[in-house]
């Protein structure tokens, strides 16, 4: 299937950004979904030929990092899923926040965890149903955008990146463009193409490591990903520094398929709630950034910030 879809919304993205003045637009979902219930996501079909039932479920992660190192972190939770739903789980490594969201739109991906930024676009665009969120002990969650730079690099505060180069991830990432875009226009009157030079790395860690090797003056990132990355030793703390800090954002959003069959819903999320921490890889890998368990979450509330900032940004969501 076309990406025109996707390129349209990204195309959007993209366009000067300019700061709300007022009420925020209304979210709406692609014309092949209804939304009767008003929570904002896609309603499950309710003609059981219209349901899914693979018997496989294609799960996927959000793609931050390096995919073979979270094929390992998630292997253990994959198999309880399959013990849970009964199913056979694979881990389907994608490479983009493109890819992930034209496979579950295509019919090829029934569970994954989007990250913040393109979660609206997966829940108007693929029938995402998020549902599920990482979390510390006290169920407190959420990351904040930073942008970093170099020891040396002559910048110490915002300002000093005009007329230099700034890294963003991928116009779909909340922390790695829009929110980002968004604040610069509106607390620093900054603009990407008048200001400054934007840069597009396509994933976190690639802007983090340009930074830590003087490839980028700055960048903008998710600092759940810097925090991992440190305790990873993939760089040195001292390799960069924090110039900017935002208030706190919800992290990535896991959830399922629109047109799975009910019972395998309820099974899948039973699957992420019963499932115990301790001693597994992805405690190992998610203790780093302060991650300890699931917890429940709805799109309407926990990403009601998220659209805010998309609609400041003049984002919309064409979804032919």
């Amino acid at each position: 299937m076309a990406l025109k879809w996707l390129g349209k919304i990204l195309a959007v993205a993209a366009l000067t950004v300019t700061a709300s003045t007022g009420a925020q637009a209304a979210f709406t979902l692609d014309s092949r979904f209804t939304d009767n219930d008003g929570n904002l996501t896609a309603d499950t079909p309710t003609d059981p030929a219209q349901q899914v039932d693979p018997d496989t479920l294609i799960f996927a992660y959000t793609p931050v990092e390096d995919p073979a190192v979270y094929a390992k972190v998630w292997d253990g939770f994959l198999k309880h899923m399959e013990e849970v739903t009964g199913k056979k789980v694979q881990f389907f490594p994608v490479q983009s926040n493109a890819a992930q969201l034209e496979a579950m739109r295509a019919g090829r991906l029934h569970v994954a965890g989007f990250n913040t930024g393109s979660n609206p676009i997966a829940v108007a665009c693929a029938g995402f149903k998020s549902f599920a969120m990482m979390a510390r002990e006290d169920d407190s969650f959420g990351y904040e955008m930073e942008i970093i730079t170099y020891p040396g690099s002559g910048i110490e505060k915002v300002e000093d990146i005009k007329g230099k180069e700034l890294a963003f991830t991928s116009e779909t990432s909340n922390s790695g463009f829009k929110a980002p875009s968004a604040l610069l226009a509106s607390e620093f009157n900054m603009k990407a193409g008048e200001d400054f030079e934007a840069a597009f790395s396509g994933k976190h860690d690639n802007s983090i490591l340009g930074v830590a090797n003087k490839d980028y003056p700055a960048a903008a990132i998710a600092n759940s990903v810097l925090s991992r990355m440190i305790q990873r030793d993939v760089i040195k703390a001292d390799q960069v520094k924090t110039i900017y800090k935002s208030q706190t954002f919800p992290t990535t959003g896991y959830g399922l398929v629109y047109n799975l069959k009910p019972e395998l819903q309820e099974k899948i999320k039973s699957a992420f709630f019963s499932y115990n921490w301790e001693g597994s890889a992805l405690k190992e890998e998610f203790s780093k950034s302060g991650e300890a368990k699931f917890i429940p979450i709805t799109f309407k509330e926990h990403w009601d910030v998220i659209r805010k900032i998309d609609d400041a940004n003049g984002v919309s969501y064409d979804c032919q």
